[in-house]
This record gives structure tokens, sequence and C-alpha cells, in this order.
């Protein structure tokens, strides 16, 4: 996660995508759809629970996340140091079972709706949008 001092947001989120937002689940869905679905071993479940209690602590949840608004959550990259360091045995779980993440850096994540000292929440459509494909790449000229 070396891109962090050159963009000021940060978000984990997998392949799939959240009913609700219509956008990549983050990585707290993903596992807490693991933990529903009893996908990790006990151990591994624990300490998830474990990094999910620290961040319950720490961060502050927005009400619009509460509220199953159509928001996502990035981390603020001047305040996410430690955030970073206590997510990454969550990565190292997610490699173990073989789950997609992505880490996406930006500097414009949209618009945001809810903002504290570590995060952001932003405004999304609750639509999936698709770009046209190019007609070059269609031999379509």
């Amino acid at each position: 996660m070396e891109q962090v001092g050159k963009f000021k947001y940060l978000r984990i989120q997998g392949a799939i995508f959240s009913e609700n937002t219509m956008y990549q689940s983050g990585v707290f869905n993903i596992f807490n759809q693991m933990l529903q679905e009893e996908e990790m071993e006990e151990e591994d479940a624990d300490l998830y629970r474990e990094i999910d209690d620290w961040f319950a602590e720490k961060l502050p949840w927005p009400e619009c996340c509460k509220n199953r608004e159509k928001v996502v959550c990035f981390f603020k990259t001047e305040n996410a140091a430690e955030m970073v360091k206590m997510i990454r045995p969550a990565l190292w779980l997610l490699e173990r079972y073989k789950k997609q993440y992505f880490v996406v850096y930006t500097n414009n994540p949209g618009e945001i709706v809810y903002e504290d000292k570590y995060q952001v929440a932003v405004k999304v459509s609750g639509q999936i949008e698709f770009a046209k494909p190019i007609k070059k790449w269609l031999n379509e000229e």
C-alpha cells in the first residue's frame, strides 16, 4: 500500500457487488458474508472478529451506513497508517480463502456525504454503469 502518500483516499473492496449499492463490496462486508456463510475456520474467524472489534472501537460508524443508504466508504490516507497496519492481517485472510480484493486509491471518490478524521462516505447511484465498447476495438471505424 505504498501509494498512500500520492492519494487522498483508499478503499479495499472485493469483486462481488453489494446488492444495496451496486458497488463492489467493501472489506468488512466481504468478511461479514464469510462469517454468515461459515466459510472460515474458527481460529481465522476469531482473528477477524478481533480486527473488526478494533475497528468498531476506533472508527466511527456513519449513520448513512447504519441506515443502509447507497454509500461506500474510503479511508483518508492522511490518517490511515494505523488503519492500514490493522487491516493487513485481514488481507492475509482474504488471500488464504482465495477471495479477490482490490486496493483502490483516488483523489476524487465522488460526492462526500459524511466525513470524520479517518474516513469519508460517498454517495453512489445504486446502479451499475457500463461503458460502451470502443468502436476501434470492435473494428467498426
